[in-house]
């Protein structure tokens, strides 16, 4: 269970448990399953937003968040989250794709402790990164949870519906 730290934060309900968000008022700082409910009188409205947009995810009515994001980690790891963005709603990358778009091609170890390492999960979608020959590998909500993620933007992809 990891530790609730942010000065803001909130959580939101959703098919698959909890969900905190947390952040420093300016930017999101962390997304991740809990079975925590927070105090939702920490909130700000970049937290409201966000849990607002997660509510929308979860629907199926977004397929791209539009919220300032703030993950700490290091160059590469911040080079490889950036990455994980580029990856389309509903389509997989994997581990080997991700280190050679970072100009690592031997690094995909290394990917996967960035994945590991992403403080901004769902968001910043690690869940989009399979193995090389498609099998679900590593995620820290649960393989369960990455299952379903991916089953959720197979169902839903085509035009985007918000943002």
């Amino acid at each position: 269970m990891k530790k609730m730290t942010s000065p803001h934060c909130g959580t939101v309900m959703t098919p698959l448990g909890l969900v905190y968000v947390g952040s420093d008022g300016n930017a999101v700082t962390e997304v991740y399953f809990t079975e925590e409910p927070v105090n939702s009188n920490t909130s700000c409205a970049v937290v409201d937003r966000a849990l607002e947009q997660l509510k929308e995810y979860f629907a199926g009515e977004r397929q791209h968040f539009d919220l300032p994001l703030a993950a700490e980690g290091t160059a590469f790891q911040q080079s490889v989250w950036s990455q994980l963005q580029a990856i389309p709603y509903g389509q997989l990358a994997s581990y080997k794709d991700v280190a050679h778009a970072v100009d690592n091609p031997k690094g995909v170890r290394a990917v996967g402790m960035a994945n590991n390492r992403n403080p901004i999960s769902i968001v910043i979608p690690c869940h989009r990164v399979v193995g090389s020959n498609g099998s679900l590998t590593g995620y820290g909500g649960g393989l369960d949870k990455k299952e379903w993620l991916i089953a959720l933007e197979k169902a839903h992809s085509g035009p985007e519906l918000h943002g």
